[in-house]
């Protein structure tokens, strides 16, 4: 099952713990960045898998200075990127 929201704090609202097995997040989004609503999503479930869209890599270097620690580079896919090689990256952020 897939859910998609165009607003962040919806996506909130509505995020369960234990009941997904990846967020996409954008780092870019209206009202805050990707990593508030990461945060908050880590707080209601720690096991929660997340790669982050971006379309410059300079917020991947502020994304390892937050209070969450050291976010692996590899959560983080620079856009525009083709179906094979996101498709790829996903399974790697999944099975790891």
């Amino acid at each position: 099952m897939v859910d998609s929201y165009d607003d962040p704090l919806l996506a909130l609202q509505n995020f369960k713990p234990n009941y997904y097995d990846l967020v996409l997040l954008d780092i870019k989004m209206p009202e805050m960045d990707g990593l508030d609503p990461y945060q908050r999503m880590k707080s209601i479930d720690e096991k929660i898998k997340v790669c982050f869209l971006t379309a410059s890599e300079k917020y991947y270097e502020r994304f390892r200075r937050e209070p969450f620690g050291q976010l692996d580079k590899d959560l983080f896919v620079e856009k525009t990127i083709d179906n094979e090689s996101l498709i790829e990256k996903i399974n790697n952020i999944i099975n790891n």
